[in-house]
């Protein structure tokens, strides 16, 4: 008697498993799944960039005459701990730029900017001004120092995209 109750047991685990899974396959049938990235949403920066003009202590950059294909997708002043701007886009093919600014320390300021990219010895003039080129694993970077605030336009994108940031920076 005990060896037919004991195969009874597994019989039933077995049928019992068989059943969660068919019942598993049943609701991942029916649940809709959607594998694409979700669309990022555009954010509107301009009281941000109001409050940073009127509290940083440098002249804060934005850009300005971008075609409506460069889509804003984050913006954070933090006046309090370093003075630092960041304003983040995705260009038209999906790639990412920053524009970082900060009075802090420069050195520090461009390795978190940057994540870690290394300068090269190549130089690019925007508007009258000598950017230097830094290039790295994650991002790529053209950085601007002067007058107690360090510039970087940064991000995925390649130099042709960041330049194109680069040249629509304005401050007031």
């Amino acid at each position: 008697m005990a060896g037919k109750n004991g195969k009874q047991t597994v019989r039933n685990m077995v049928l019992s498993l068989g059943v969660s899974v068919l019942a598993a396959g049943v609701i991942y049938l029916f649940v809709p799944h959607d594998d694409s990235a979700p669309e990022l949403k555009r954010v509107d920066y301009r009281v941000e960039l109001l409050t940073a003009r009127r509290a940083a202590s440098y002249p804060v950059a934005a850009p300005e005459g971008l075609p409506n294909s460069w889509k804003a997708t984050s913006v954070r002043f933090q006046g309090d701990e370093s003075d630092a701007w960041h304003l983040g886009f995705h260009d038209p093919e999906g790639q990412y730029v920053a524009i970082e600014q900060s009075a802090q320390k420069p050195s520090t300021f461009i390795e978190d900017a940057t994540q870690g990219a290394e300068e090269t010895k190549s130089t690019q003039k925007i508007a009258d001004q000598v950017w230097r080129r830094y290039e790295g694993e994650r991002y790529d970077a053209l950085v601007l120092e002067g007058d107690g605030v360090t510039t970087v336009v940064t991000g995925s994108a390649p130099f042709a995209q960041l330049t194109k940031m680069a040249e629509a920076l304005k401050t007031k």
